[in-house]
């Protein structure tokens, strides 16, 4: 039998080719028949897919939203040696054919024949015909291939060689995202421009088959790939022998890139994306529009690390925080539901314009991409109380109207009684409103708002600030049994700063198109609910929380926020501590925190002697540390290395001003009566009172004998 020689294969292959060409010449004519291919006029068009990229409101990128990141790079901006090296192993004949190479097809079949890699029929400008269009399709080999080249030789028609190749380097798929840029990015941690030749050679062995030649999974692979690069481009005529040889000893990448996965605001991120979905569709993902939104980087980064202080806080509490941690749990693992492990929701906001300017939606997005800070429903304790008191002081009830601090009984719908306490189970006798608030006593809140009051105006107050969820009529509503959501009341805590205007929380500046022509732009969202002498009130007495309250010293003690920036603002705690928050502001801020287990258990174990969550404890510091970066400058972080140092964020704004027509008279702390000879000079204080709702009386022997109720 005789044996197969060289000429044999050639004479077989010239006869296959012949077939071959032959069944090409009879089927162009209807290769593209029923509009299979697409039209000359549409290649003339084409642009490639962008992703949008979101800003924050200084113009720095933060993310990027589309089908396929990609981040477009210009040909005559680059180094040579990448359209060298990528020309060389994939198409060294791409300047001098017209689209399709019968060179490079006789080469790959002949290869074929002999048992050989002599390289693929495809030009570059085929595989960009493919890549770009998907009439081109996935069938049978011939029939792609004869619409590939039909394609490739419209796309040389519409467009020059060097366009062509620039719109390759972009649209190629490299295994972690698309075109040479992401390439750079995700496989070396550089800018295209700054790669070397070696680098560049990696990259060019990479597009081949991306999952191949991944030099994190197969070096060795990648290696042997990237020195075949450099020998063509030898070859070429591009590099010296010896130089080659030298770029053959350069290391490959031996770890990923940091930073490159990891996001800045991935909860905000998302809001943002789901916003832009519903307003402008598919255009986001394809249109490479620029989203400039209201993130302030610094400040997202001062809320990020004031959050995983609190976070550790909690959890090195081991005599009393029994729960797993979340350092037991993989990062890469994911939860469906809720996560088992301590969470929490942090939202700051301008009070002014409604612009978010930092979001926590959780402490791990890959983990629970559930967005707590827009979307968890938890009781607010007595972080709603405030709503009480500005409904009493919007029905003409001055703050320093006295309430008796004693046990009441109400009964229930099932038949039961319901008796509320104080924290810690003691009464206090007679106080004011006003000292209701700053001690978050429980008693005092509930007979104004259910007694005085009423909890349907209590209700409708809080739902004319802000509040949106369910508010049951019960008297345990008063003190904070109803639920809410952390953002909705970063909203109607925007109306005491300023003074009775409520603002809707948006994350969007403006959006632009790839030209840069604004095509969206949503103005601030500000509605006037309350009157702004009612809010003036509402501010001094959450003042005074800051400054002797609840508050005082984990703000201003253990926060280290100065007396010099004025504050006001709420703790909440609900029963056994299963839910902590704090929210405040000051005249240009606005920022609220909440803890707790995604199950609604308590974050701290029960029983005699042990330690109950509160809010001034857990909550309340987490803001101080936030206002304290931003308002003297941050530090570095031995815990948090990613955090960087920066100076005051904000200017510290003076407090707010006394309104014409609110009235400011010196009271009796004790009896809520005018100061006069008979009162304790340690009792007096300024108290500001609506028009015609300032007391009449003053203070004599009689009315301090009232105050002997109170224990010391």
């Amino acid at each position: 039998m005789p044996l197969w020689r060289p000429r044999t294969y050639l004479l077989a292959g010239s006869f296959l080719l012949a077939g071959a060409f032959g069944a090409v010449r009879g089927s162009w004519q209807n290769i593209c028949a029923g509009d299979t291919c697409p039209s000359i006029a549409r290649i003339r068009t084409f642009e490639h897919e962008q992703t949008s990229k979101l800003l924050a409101h200084d113009g720095r990128q933060i993310a990027e939203i589309g089908y396929e990141r990609r981040t477009p790079i210009s040909l005559h901006a680059l180094p040579e040696y990448i359209p060298q090296a990528v020309t060389a192993i994939e198409d060294k004949r791409f300047y001098q054919h017209s689209g399709f190479d019968p060179f490079g097809i006789a080469r790959a079949a002949f290869g074929v024949l002999t048992f050989r890699n002599l390289g693929g029929g495809s030009t570059i400008t085929q595989q960009l015909a493919r890549n770009l269009f998907d009439e081109i399709g996935f069938q049978r080999r011939y029939v792609r291939k004869m619409k590939e080249v039909r394609v490739a030789l419209d796309l040389e028609r519409a467009y020059t060689k060097d366009q062509i190749l620039e719109a390759y380097l972009n649209e190629i798929y490299m295994g972690r995202g698309y075109g040479f840029q992401n390439a750079a990015n995700n496989y070396l941690g550089k800018n295209i421009a700054q790669i070397n030749i070696a680098e560049a050679a990696l990259l060019a062995a990479i597009l081949n088959r991306p999952g191949v030649y991944d030099p994190f999974r197969y070096p060795d692979r990648a290696k042997a790939r990237r020195d075949l690069v450099l020998t063509r481009m030898a070859a070429e005529g591009h590099l010296e022998r010896d130089e080659a040889e030298r770029w053959k000893e350069f290391p490959l990448p031996e770890s990923e890139p940091t930073g490159s996965v990891t996001s800045l605001a991935p909860y905000f991120e998302e809001w943002v994306r789901q916003i832009l979905d519903s307003r402008f569709g598919d255009e986001i993902y394809r249109s490479g529009l620029r989203v400039y939104t209201t993130l302030d980087v610094e400040m997202q980064q001062a809320a990020k690390v004031s959050m995983e202080e609190g976070w550790r806080a909690i959890e090195a509490d081991s005599t009393h925080f029994e729960h797993p941690y979340y350092s037991d749990f993989d990062t890469v693992q994911a939860f469906s539901g809720s996560t088992p492990y301590l969470q929490g929701a942090f939202v700051a906001l301008d009070p002014v314009t409604g612009h978010v300017k930092a979001m926590v939606g959780g402490r791990d997005f890959e983990q629970s991409k559930f967005d707590r800070a827009r979307l968890a429903n938890r009781q607010a304790g007595s972080s709603f109380k405030p709503f009480v008191y500005t409904a009493a002081i919007a029905s003409g009830i001055p703050a320093s109207h006295v309430v008796v601090d004693a046990p009441v009984v109400y009964p229930q719908v099932s038949g039961e009684d319901w008796r509320p306490a104080n924290f810690g189970g003691e009464f206090k006798g007679p106080m004011t409103m006003r000292e209701g608030l700053y001690t978050s006593t429980n008693m005092i809140a509930i007979k104004v708002g259910w007694e005085e009051v009423g909890i349907e105006t209590v209700a409708q107050t809080a739902r004319r600030m802000g509040i949106q969820t369910e508010i049951e009529r019960f008297p345990s509503t008063t003190i904070g049994a109803a639920e809410v959501i952390p953002i909705q009341m970063a909203e109607a805590y925007s109306t005491f700063p300023n003074l009775g205007t409520k603002v809707r929380p948006f994350p969007i500046l403006r959006v632009e198109d790839s030209e840069g022509v604004i095509i969206w732009e949503p103005q601030p969202e500000r509605t006037q609910v309350l009157d702004s002498m009612v809010s003036r009130i509402m501010v001094s007495m959450l003042e005074d929380v800051v400054i002797r309250g609840t508050g005082y010293n984990a703000i201003r003690v253990r926060g280290g926020l100065p007396y010099q920036v004025p504050a006001g603002g709420k703790t909440g705690t609900t029963n056994d501590g299963t839910d902590v928050w704090f929210a405040g502001f000051t005249p240009n801020l606005l920022a609220t925190v909440w803890f707790g287990m995604d199950a609604p258990i308590p974050i701290f174990s029960l029983g005699p002697g042990k330690r109950q969550a509160t809010g001034g404890g857990l909550a309340a510091p987490v803001w101080a540390s936030f206002m304290r970066r931003v308002y003297m400058g941050g530090q570095s972080d031995e815990d948090n290395t990613d955090y960087e140092p920066h100076g005051p964020l904000l200017p510290i704004e003076s407090g707010w001003p006394l309104l014409p027509g609110l009235n400011a008279v010196l009271v009796d702390r004790s009896t809520g009566k005018l100061a006069s000879r008979w009162c304790a000079e340690e009792d007096r204080y300024l108290e500001y009172y609506l028009p015609g709702t300032e007391p009449t009386e003053l203070c004599d022997r009689s009315s301090r004998r009232f105050r002997g109720l109170r224990k010391p």
